[in-house]
């Protein structure tokens, strides 16, 4: 996905965006701006991309920040009508949240302007942290301000932007040894009836639960406690790591707590087998063998191979199921081993195994080949 967005910066994008800005301001040069932005392009990331653009956006308009934003604004298009299905198109705009956050920082008020107007077409997330550190209180108080705006996407980047391990951005360190200025502002989200805003909400707990697991339990007990029609995803969403860690407060707050009493058994006989690049499918029984029903979570986990020959966990969520006392239960996971952005996939020996209300249960070993490779003598 990263490979597939840095290529979308390209001549077209960049010409377009030029447009936009010259239609916006007749004394900009867009032909200077395309040829700016193209030198250098190349080698540079997604993010880095993203700032080269930015920063030849800015030199091109040649005046002082606060007489940038006017422009920049205008030139904008009309903000997403809906909170999903976005597409890629709408990552034109992080060239233009690069230059705020680099250029905006010593002009507060004209940089939140631009930043609520990006966050309507974009994603603001990343430029408010800079913000966050260098007017911690002033940004705070924008931020409680936004949590109940009309917009849903000026309201998700309150939960988004203040997420103390935002992946692609740098980490909040005040946030991440104490989050409970956190907490406050997604207590006021939490019950939001969008369910863009309640899945930030989550992913911002989530993150909080890494750093203070019991924390998190206890925020989101609290909220199993009250009414809101979104809470119990928000819950379930936001507690998914502590519940594939199998942590107990977790699992017991989600009504699986207590040991399983089950019996787990790989069904076929066929070899465990894969190629890079192929998708790996496995069929388990889950046996309860206990004497009252139980509610169970189950996971499985993938021991990937890294690049050194050492094996990391990846837990890959399956299925809730309710046993009865001596019921039994057949499930069918799935597993890709090919490259993805987060992940690389190496050949070698692949542990497999069934994790039921956090316990882990092997199940075997996934050779996975290099096509590649030459064949064993």
């Amino acid at each position: 996905m990263a490979d597939e967005l840095r290529a979308f910066f390209d001549r077209r994008v960049i010409t377009s965006i030029g447009d936009e800005v010259a239609a916006a301001d007749g004394r900009f040069d867009r032909d200077a701006f395309v040829a700016r932005a193209l030198r250098g392009l190349g080698p540079l990331s997604l993010t880095e991309r993203g700032a080269h653009i930015g920063e030849a956006l800015f030199e091109t308009l040649d005046r002082p920040f606060p007489d940038v934003v006017p422009v920049l604004i205008t030139s904008l298009r009309a903000p997403h009508a809906s909170s999903e299905s976005f597409g890629m198109e709408p990552f034109r705009y992080l060239p233009h949240v690069s230059l705020v956050a680099r250029h905006g920082l010593e002009h507060f008020e004209p940089s939140m302007v631009a930043l609520v107007e990006l966050t309507k077409r974009f994603t603001s997330e990343f430029a408010i942290r800079p913000f966050l550190e260098r007017y911690p209180d002033a940004t705070y108080a924008r931020l409680v301000a936004w949590s109940s705006d009309p917009d849903v996407h000026v309201r998700r980047l309150v939960s988004e932007g203040t997420r103390p391990r935002l992946p692609w951005a740098s980490r909040l360190p005040a946030f991440v040894r104490d989050p409970s200025p956190v907490i406050a502002l997604l207590d006021r989200l939490v019950d939001d009836p969008e369910r863009y805003v309640q899945r930030s909400v989550a992913n911002n707990l989530n993150d909080i639960a890494k750093d203070h697991p019991a924390l998190a339990v206890e925020v989101a007990q609290r909220w199993s406690e009250g009414n809101g029609a979104g809470r119990a995803y928000v819950v379930r969403h936001g507690l998914r790591s502590l519940v594939k860690q199998g942590h107990p407060g977790a699992l017991a707050l989600l009504g699986a707590g207590g040991a399983p009493e089950v019996e787990v058994t790989r069904l076929g006989r066929g070899a465990m087998r894969a190629t890079l690049g192929e998708t790996f499918s496995f069929e388990v029984a889950v046996r309860s063998t206990g004497a009252e029903a139980q509610s169970l979570i189950v996971d499985f986990a993938v021991h990937f191979v890294k690049a050194n020959g050492t094996t990391r966990p990846k837990v890959f969520k399956l299925r809730r199921v309710e046993l009865p006392p001596g019921g039994a239960v057949e499930l069918t996971g799935r597993v890709r081993f090919e490259p993805m952005s987060t992940r690389v996939v190496y050949a070698g020996a692949h542990p497999l195994e069934l994790k039921v209300n956090g316990v882990g249960y092997p199940l075997g070993t996934i050779d996975v080949r290099d096509p590649g490779a030459r064949p064993r003598r």
